[in-house]
């Protein structure tokens, strides 16, 4: 055990925050706390400590759960992947999805072996990608990371943490060759810049409502076509952002008019 205990950090990294007040509520799953190494539980506390969320134990579905700002995501933590038996682990994934709209399955997957068994399982038992995200990671530590900078920052890192996972397994599976794989998130990065200077040129839509609109609608024809109903019913845009984004694009007095920026 006590190399076991040897591995674990001493630093804390943290997690940039914009006020110093609580980050959110981290729950956690007991019977998955019980399953876990005692140093790795308290390396845990102290990096959710560290970046002001609360840790509470209770006995959920998911391992953990995320409260931030009234945003729930959940999350399983596969720490020990079996190469033997991983059935379990995607019925448990495939029931689950259907109970959280946010939900992204972390994978600790130190070894070749056992990154060859996960691609292998990924395509075997039907998983359709981003429903949910897969987050393949290479130890604990970095793992729990990740999941507090996903719920930290869910909304901004929605697209890009789906089109990395998506180039992982083309490239882990040898579908896509790594000089493709750097060219394709090039152009992913570029299209998603143009996307947001066309989005942000909108009056009042900042870079957090450029997002949510394409994480939501996605291209900018759809959102063009998009309702403001259907705007406020899959956003958090607010009413009148709603309003403004349906006049840009169907209202020639509006569009063709003089505008401050």
């Amino acid at each position: 055990m006590s190399n076991l205990n040897s591995s674990y950090r001493h630093s804390t990294p943290q997690i940039p925050s914009n006020s110093g007040s609580s980050a959110g509520v981290c729950m956690m799953n007991t019977k998955w706390r019980d399953e876990q190494h005692p140093s790795f539980i308290n390396f845990i506390a102290s990096f959710l400590s560290a970046n002001s969320f609360r840790l509470n134990f209770v006995p959920i579905a998911p391992d953990c759960i995320f409260n931030c700002g009234g945003l729930s995501v959940a999350f399983i933590f596969v720490t020990n992947w079996d190469c033997q038996n991983c059935e379990p682990i995607f019925s448990r994934v495939k029931k689950l999805k259907g109970q959280f709209a946010n939900l992204y399955v972390v994978i600790s997957l130190p070894t070749k072996e056992q990154n060859d068994s996960f691609v292998h399982s990924y395509f075997k038992y039907g998983m359709e990608l981003g429903k949910p995200t897969f987050v393949p990671v290479q130890d604990l530590e970095m793992g729990f990371e990740k999941i507090v900078k996903i719920a930290h920052s869910r909304g901004s890192k929605l697209s890009s943490t789906k089109y990395e996972f998506q180039a992982y397994l083309q490239h882990a599976s040898g579908r896509m060759p790594m000089s493709k794989l750097k060219a394709e998130r090039k152009q992913s990065v570029q299209g998603m810049d143009n996307f947001l200077r066309v989005v942000t040129s909108i009056p009042g839509i900042d870079n957090h409502d450029a997002n949510a609109l394409n994480q939501a609608i996605g291209s900018i024809e759809a959102i063009a076509k998009a309702s403001k109903e259907y705007i406020l019913e899959n956003t958090d845009l607010s009413a009148d952002n709603a309003e403004t984004v349906t006049k840009f694009f169907r209202d020639p007095k509006f569009y063709l008019g003089p505008k401050l920026n």
